[in-house]
């Protein structure tokens, strides 16, 4: 979650990015990657900007344009009195002896979690965006009555034109009117399919082929299977432009699985162990055998994480974490805090199938024929509700012609 905050740049790192602490005062600080925040400003400034809170730190996502505003006065105006001065005198009263100060028992401290330093983040990559070029060419050369059989087929395939089919008669038996002959429909959407299979993959691949080398890899592969497809493979205006993206993707994975290890060891390097926890369970090439070395590193790290020192908070984010990690077996942990708290018990509770080692130590047993767990997806925020008495904003509503 995002929020604005005053900070002071404190000084100039060799990147051409800044060190800064909160305005006024000593924590928090951390550093701002370069490009975030103009070079044209000067150590000492105290800035407004939009900063990300998470438990890895503060990210400085960039500056917040404030409006200039008028200046108002403080300066009280002295005026001279007429009356005559009389000096203030001030008498205090000796404390007595049998008075006696107490203090109140200071409680145990609660952990704290110092944040690492930052690190750059990789641009993101592009979502492939599709056109309608090949497809719109091939509708285009039907009559208007076999459109929507098309797009339907092109849709969901034959099982869509079939439901379709069932549920336009059912509606049509309860009017009393003849039924639509299904097998002519279903037949006519099994000549149309092929061409509409390759005029659909003509437009993702071309589309791929224009941003390859920033295509988030997931789309990039998903067009890759897609050209395996037996109607896909026979046409031959397909093969040269499946080619070029089978020798990309194998490219993109070599590439993505270095820059993939090298975060991991760079996050290890600050003291960043959930990101690179997080980072090792999502491997870009499937079936990759993880490095021994780097895997050390990175149980190292979590199994210092995982002490009495450390909060129920910093607990519940490693084992989220490590849980869905390649050295997730081999976690154990050194001491439990004292007070562990009912989301931490839970936490352990729900990921006992794959890190039974952990469940032990509480106390938990796996139960058997339990299913592994599945990660966390990130909450989004609710929506903000209409302050009362403000009108509501008027939505254009689009209508869908009746079949």
């Amino acid at each position: 979650m995002s929020r604005r905050i005053d900070i002071e740049l404190t000084s100039v790192l060799p990147d051409g990015g800044f060190t800064w602490r909160a305005a006024g005062a000593k924590a928090p600080k951390g550093t701002i990657a370069a490009g975030v925040v103009p070079t044209s400003h000067r150590v000492g400034e105290v800035l407004k900007v939009e900063a990300e809170f998470d438990l890895d730190g503060i990210t400085v996502l960039g500056l917040v344009q404030s409006r200039d505003k008028k200046q108002k006065s403080n300066t009280l105006e002295m005026l001279p009195s007429s009356s005559r001065f009389e000096p203030v005198t001030q008498r205090l009263a000796k404390k007595s002896e049998n008075r006696r100060t107490t203090r109140k028992p200071s409680g145990p401290k609660k952990p704290r979690f110092t944040a690492p330093p930052e690190l750059p983040k990789r641009p993101t990559p592009k979502r492939l965006r599709p056109g309608r070029q090949h497809r719109s060419a091939i509708l285009e050369t039907l009559p208007a009555e076999q459109r929507p059989v098309a797009e339907k087929a092109l849709s969901g395939g034959i099982k869509a034109v079939r439901d379709a089919v069932k549920a336009q008669n059912d509606q049509l038996k309860k009017e009393g009117k003849p039924e639509v002959p299904a097998d002519g429909l279903i037949s006519m959407a099994q000549d149309l399919l092929p061409k509409l299979r390759v005029a659909d993959w003509l437009d993702r691949a071309e589309a791929a082929r224009e941003v390859l080398d920033q295509l988030d890899l997931r789309d990039l592969r998903s067009v890759v299977v897609a050209s395996e497809d037996p109607m896909v493979v026979r046409d031959e205006s397909t093969r040269e432009l499946a080619t070029t993206l089978k020798t990309a993707l194998k490219k993109r994975q070599d590439e993505e699985q270095t820059l993939w290890l090298q975060d991991i060891e760079a996050n290890l390097g600050v003291g960043r162990s959930v990101r690179a926890l997080k980072l090792s369970s999502e491997p870009p090439k499937a079936g990759q055998p993880f490095p021994a070395e780097l895997g050390t590193k990175l149980l190292q790290a979590a199994r210092e994480s995982l002490t009495s020192e450390n909060s129920s908070e910093r607990w519940i984010a490693v084992l989220e974490a490590a849980a869905f990690s390649p050295i997730r077996s081999q976690v154990t942990v050194q001491s439990i805090p004292a007070a562990q708290g009912e989301q931490l018990l839970a936490t352990v509770k729900r990921l006992a199938p794959v890190l039974p080692q952990v469940a032990a130590a509480f106390g938990i047993t796996v139960e058997p024929g339990a299913s592994a767990p599945r990660p966390l997806r990130p909450q989004r925020q609710p929506r903000k509700t209409r302050k009362p008495g403000k009108p509501e904003g008027t939505r254009v509503q689009s209508e869908v012609a009746p079949t």
